[in-house]
């Protein structure tokens, strides 16, 4: 399949990336955690509160899932912890190019400071939860990442198009590797 999966910590601009992104390529744009929303009813504080993080995470699994049902290409936003799951990792790879959009723990503070909507941010200190968070999940987001991004200091067009360039990159590497298999046959 030949989706683009934006993957990254929170506030590095899945959703608005993925926004822009389906614009320009004329995509759907699917976000996991709005998919999950939308099946359970509620938000996704609201599911951390009531039913805990353990059992939202097998709802991302299971979205995933779903997700590889689908022939349509897309682009697919995640949810910022939804590759720390193991079993995720595949899945992604499975779905499409996997772009991990990469931001300074500085970053994440500075458009998320005033964002009461953030589970894991409800916190008394919430710049040493994303410093923390960041930490673990840096090494899970390269491992899963096709591309890496880099977001900081960019605004959301300069993002834009040099992921575009760098996936029409990657597909015609792919399909050059693919013509030099079916020619060794």
């Amino acid at each position: 399949m030949n989706n683009v999966i934006l993957i990254g910590f929170m506030g590095c601009g899945k959703s608005t990336i993925g926004f822009r992104l389906s614009y320009k390529l004329r995509r759907v744009l699917e976000d996991t955690d709005k998919l999950i929303e939308k099946k359970e009813g509620m938000s996704v504080s609201d599911i951390f509160a009531t039913k805990g993080e353990a059992a939202f995470r097998v709802m991302e699994t299971e979205c995933l899932r779903g997700l590889l049902l689908s022939q349509e290409e897309k682009i697919i936003a995640t949810g910022g912890g939804l590759p720390v799951k193991e079993e995720n990792h595949a899945l992604l790879k499975e779905l499409g190019t996997v772009v991990y959009l990469r931001i300074s723990p500085k970053g994440v503070w500075e458009r998320l400071k005033d964002d009461t909507t953030r589970p894991l941010l409800q916190c008394d200190n919430p710049i040493m939860r994303i410093e923390e968070l960041m930490a673990e999940r840096a090494s899970v987001y390269e491992a899963c990442a096709d591309l890496i991004v880099d977001v900081d200091e960019k605004d959301v067009e300069q993002v834009v198009a040099e992921l575009l360039e760098r996936v029409a990159e990657r597909e015609e590497r792919c399909r050059s590797h693919r013509s030099g298999q079916e020619a060794e046959k």
